[in-house]
């Protein structure tokens, strides 16, 4: 009996965009590894996404759903919850996410099969070729040196397997509501790096990241940027339920101090 290919589930979020939303599909369904499946969730829009997402109807190999909570959560909740909505509808051993914004390169999927099957590695991101007013740009995975952080690539390029997903959940159930500020492929790139040790970067920049810029109130070293980097820190010791895992390091101790001056 022929082995049948790994399937691989890429899961979309998706909020009035629907000017790219259609080239962010578009790329998946081209992609030369053709056993996937694409689901898109819809984040209550404004604009025609919804023309878009009925305009691949026929195409079974997607699915679209579209979200009915009226509770007010941070973007990053949302999203968070978009994509744990996504995954439990999936059937892929692999799962890929991808925000509308963003469009895959034709291989980035065989890239990413093949790499999980090479080693026993559980998280895999790729880097990003930043678009930015027509420019391109390719993402280095280079870290600061006085950083306690790896290099964590935007959401678009993370890749990771079902497993891994459904272990972080149970982990991640207590704090689902909690670090408004913190988006699900940050929180799975610590789960991976710090608790479970299969994290890996293929460098190579096999997603199109389109670069909106960072909003205004997340500008680097301002009050929200501090207040968010401070979570990151809190969600760590949280997730790896190790108190003195930061216990004198340098980074830790600026993001405390640089926190409560700008109380």
């Amino acid at each position: 009996m022929k082995k049948q290919n790994t399937l691989v589930s890429i899961l979309i979020i998706n909020f009035n965009n629907a000017k790219l939303l259609k080239r962010s599909i578009r790329s998946c369904i081209n992609q030369t590894y053709k056993n996937i499946e694409i689901l898109v969730y819809d984040d209550k829009s404004t604009d025609n996404s919804l023309e878009i997402l009925k305009s691949f109807k026929k195409n079974k190999k997607i699915r679209f759903f579209l979200n009915l909570n009226k509770k007010k959560l941070s973007p990053a909740l949302n999203a968070m919850n978009g994509y744990i909505h996504l995954f439990k509808k999936s059937k892929g051993s692999i799962i890929c996410f991808l925000d509308s914004d963003d469009y895959f390169k034709k291989n980035k999927v065989l890239e990413v099969k093949n790499s999980f099957k090479s080693k026993n590695f559980k998280f895999i991101q790729n880097l990003p070729l930043i678009k930015n007013k027509k420019k391109l740009k390719i993402g280095k995975n280079k870290n600061n040196p006085f950083s306690y952080w790896p290099y964590f690539a935007p959401e678009s390029c993370i890749s990771f397997k079902r497993d891994l997903m459904l272990n972080f959940l149970k982990v991640n159930n207590s704090y689902s509501n909690k670090f408004s500020d913190i988006w699900l492929g940050f929180r799975l790139g610590v789960y991976a790096f710090f608790k479970i040790k299969k994290f890996h970067t293929i460098n190579k920049p096999l997603t199109i990241y389109e670069s909106l810029g960072e909003s205004k109130k997340y500008s680097r070293f301002n009050k929200n940027w501090m207040r968010r980097r401070k979570e990151s820190f809190e969600y760590l010791k949280k997730i790896t339920n190790n108190k003195k895992i930061l216990k004198g390091n340098f980074d830790y101790i600026i993001t405390n101090f640089l926190t409560k001056i700008y109380k």
